[in-house]
């Protein structure tokens, strides 16, 4: 078998495990990084023996390379500066003096406790500066801790890497080179990040200035020109100062991503999908290249490393880089012990071990090694018990409450009575005046601005609401403006209006926009028979006995177009209803009813404009026409 073919199976192999250990992760709820590297180790040669990433010879440098920019140009990509602005006291700190604090503390345990010389332990401490973005992004979405605790982590995995980098490699020449000089140092790193900022933040702007006139390009080839630009930028930063163009795609990524591009949305969908693939296919490789002997062969003093590193090292850090800050004890205990190592130090650490061996110096399978078992101890401790850890600190996030509302028709409006009647503030947006107008006479909070600028949605308290509701009269932009919520500020439940099943929405239940009420809302229809007083606004309990008639009713009701589930409150927490959701016994529905009588009939009776719930004691006993019932009695008797 010829070597390119070897070469092409290597590379398909760790493809396919790459993914398939990202699917298992999903699926079980544990970051993926903890598959990763056992699929990688029971594949390498001290496994089964299929994938030898030796093959791959040079070449193995310049994947990582290239993917490790990659990664950190989504990371910078990704981060929010609103939400770094409020923690960057603290981030800065332990960017900064952060990074002298586990240099030194990481390199002592790794002399005292693991034996190691002095130059390879201090390497060793440099290498596991950084905290890995790969892992901490996937895990506090598994988590979801306050959104303080999550932008300094967030913020420190990003920026933390390429300063981690480039100490690792001043430390490795000197190693090399055996130029000790402290002043050196300091100038290296300095001008080694003031040079990738400088190359990243011009290269940044211009891809933005371009990206926001070449209209003449299609979206995919735009997200190619973003790729190709941000591995130029790489390169040029690599050319002018070795090992400053991690810090060039860092910076690159900040600045386009708060350029206000219109299509960063697509594009950070583009990079997450680039990014889980190298990551997928690079930890697989390392993983694979890994000697268990070596890991074996490091002793107890390795493990004791590790764990002065987790338990000393680490809350040290925290509590030194915090001093300060607004952070509470709780905040920071739980910030201390979230700090698992990634990609970079994996990587960083096998380039580095070939480097050694070539040079002749013994330690370069040494660091390997250590540096892959602070990456296991670190991810499958910490990630695995990240959750308990939050729960036990009370620092999930609160579960908010209120509701920002697109639109000010009359169902959005009955929709912000609703709310404000139950004691939670609500908020209108809206493009029309008049619309506007009727909303501050029925004494709701309005603004007459568009839900794309991004600034009103700031000070109406989007990203402390619980809710963000689209239900304009045009579904398409409704969907739109939900996605757009979804990636600024992140509220807990995104809804909106639209037709049919669309890509990307939470029709399926996958994604993270809803489809509100039910499918295909004629929203027209609705409001105009609110309007014209032909709906009548109730509400019922789900009761354990005769659940499946009562839910089997009201999805005929539904079916029918004659009742709209609005509102479902489950353990005491009120929530927009949605088109996929899963009744439970317990359950507090309210809904509108069409009622056709007519208006000028009720007015005659003496019956008020203004709707009120009618307390139903049972959905069964709101009035239906026989064929309808007929169906919900069918459903019923074949749920049982």
């Amino acid at each position: 078998m010829d070597m390119p073919f070897d070469i092409t199976l290597l590379m398909v192999m760790a493809m396919i495990a790459g993914i398939s250990a990202q699917v298992l992760a999903a699926y079980m709820k544990v970051p993926s990084i903890v598959f990763l590297l056992l699929f990688g180790i029971l594949l390498g040669p001290d496994g089964c023996g299929v994938l030898h990433p030796q093959l791959l010879g040079d070449g193995l440098e310049s994947i990582v390379s290239l993917a490790v920019a990659l990664i950190l140009f989504e990371g910078g990509l990704n981060l929010e500066m609103r939400d770094l602005g409020k923690v960057s006291g603290a981030l800065r700190n332990l960017v900064t003096i952060g990074t002298l604090v586990t240099l030194i503390g990481g390199g002592v345990a790794a002399h005292a406790l693991g034996e190691f010389p002095w130059p390879i332990a201090f390497l060793y401490a440099a290498l596991v500066v950084v905290t890995g973005p790969t892992v901490i992004g996937p895990l506090l979405k598994q988590v979801q801790v306050d959104r303080s605790v999550a932008a300094l982590l967030e913020g420190e995995g990003v920026l933390i890497d390429p300063v981690g980098a480039i100490l690792a490699v001043l430390v490795l020449d000197v190693i090399l080179n055996g130029d000790a000089d402290p002043i050196r140092l300091l100038a290296g790193l300095t001008i080694r990040l003031g040079l990738g900022s400088a190359i990243g933040g011009a290269g940044g702007w211009a891809l933005g200035w371009f990206l926001k006139r070449a209209n003449f390009l299609s979206e995919d080839l735009k997200n190619l020109v973003v790729l190709a630009g941000l591995w130029g930028l790489y390169g040029l930063a690599q050319a002018v100062r070795s090992e400053s163009g991690l810090m060039a795609t860092v910076v690159a990524g900040l600045v386009l991503g708060a350029s206000g591009v219109p299509e960063v949305r697509l594009l950070r969908r583009f990079k997450g999908q680039l990014t889980i693939m190298a990551i997928s296919v690079l930890f697989i490789l390392l993983a694979a290249d890994l000697s268990l002997a070596s890991i074996v062969a490091l002793g107890w003093g390795s493990v004791f490393t590790v764990l002065a590193l987790m338990f000393l090292v680490r809350p040290l850090n925290v509590w030194i880089c915090t001093i300060n800050s607004d952070f509470n004890w709780r905040q920071k205990l739980f910030v201390s012990w979230i700090s698992p190592r990634g990609i970079v130090s994996a990587s960083v650490a096998s380039l580095f071990s070939i480097l050694l061996t070539e040079r002749g110096i013994n330690g370069g399978d040494a660091i390997k090694a250590l540096v892959f078992l602070t990456i296991i101890m670190t991810v499958v401790a910490q990630g695995l018990t990240a959750q308990a850890v939050a729960n036990f600190l009370q620092l999930t996030s609160v579960k908010a409450s209120g509701a920002v509302i697109v639109g000010s028709n009359p169902l959005s409006r009955l929709m912000g009575r609703l709310f404000k009647e139950r004691g939670e503030s609500v908020v209108l947006l809206d493009t029309n005046p008049e619309a506007c107008k009727q909303a501050e006479q029925e004494n709701l909070r309005v603004f007459l601005s568009s839900a794309l600028d991004i600034k009103v949605l700031e000070e109406v308290g989007l990203g402390s609401v619980g809710t963000f509701l689209a239900m304009t009269s045009n579904g398409e932009v409704n969907l739109v403006l939900a996605q757009r919520a979804v990636e600024e500020f992140k509220p807990p439940r995104v809804l909106a209006v639209f037709p049919g099943e669309v890509e990307g929405s939470g029709s399926n239940g996958n994604g993270k926009v809803q489809q509100a009420f039910i499918a295909d809302l004629p929203l027209k229809t609705w409001n105009q028979y609110l309007s014209d007083g032909q709906v009548k606004l109730g509400e019922t309990m789900l009761k354990e006995a005769g659940f499946a008639f009562q839910q089997a009713h009201l999805r005929a009701l539904i079916r029918a177009a004659e009742l709209v589930p609005l509102l479902l409150e489950r353990g005491g927490q009120l929530q927009v209803a949605s088109a996929v959701e899963s009744w439970q016994p317990g359950d507090r529905i309210i809904y509108l009813l069409h009622d056709p009588k007519p208006k000028l009939l009720k007015r005659l009776s003496g019956a008020s404009d203004r709707l009120t719930i009618e307390k139903l004691p049972a959905v069964e006993e709101v009035p239906m026409p026989s064929p309808v019932l007929e169906e919900a009695m069918k459903e019923a008797q074949a749920a049982r």
